[in-house]
């Protein structure tokens, strides 16, 4: 498994972070795929802009990112396919990472949110 520069190693999840693309790839897939049973879309895209918006301080990026890849990851505490819970642990990781940086969620990351859902997320 490849380490940080710590030397800890996360695997799967280490891996992604340190792809963007590949990150950004499997985030919109996995969207994509989902999108109609997520109550937190729009949340979650603003926190994808705002992560990849390269004004956003490194620290924010990280917790952000943290939440995207464990939204795209297919092993969860609470497997996605489960009706009703499947995204809760999604949404708890999302909510806590967004309430740590919430102040660096801008507008126009909102609204770019919302252009996305309103275009039917055609955007990558």
């Amino acid at each position: 498994m490849p380490s940080t520069d710590s030397g800890v190693r996360f695997g799967p999840a280490d891996r992604l972070a340190q792809d963007p693309e590949s990150l950004r790839r499997r985030f919109w897939i996995k969207f994509k795929k989902v999108v109609a049973r997520l109550p937190f879309a729009e949340d979650l895209l603003a926190a994808y802009y705002c992560a990849f918006d390269r004004q956003t301080p490194r620290h924010v990026q990280a917790a952000l990112l943290g939440a995207i890849v464990y939204f795209i990851l297919p092993f969860d505490f609470i497997p996605d396919m489960l009706p009703v819970l499947g995204f809760t642990d999604d949404a708890a990781v999302l909510a806590t990472a967004i309430r740590m940086v919430a102040n660096h969620i801008k507008p126009e990351h909102r609204e770019a949110a919302r252009a996305a859902l309103k275009r039917g997320v055609s955007v990558e």
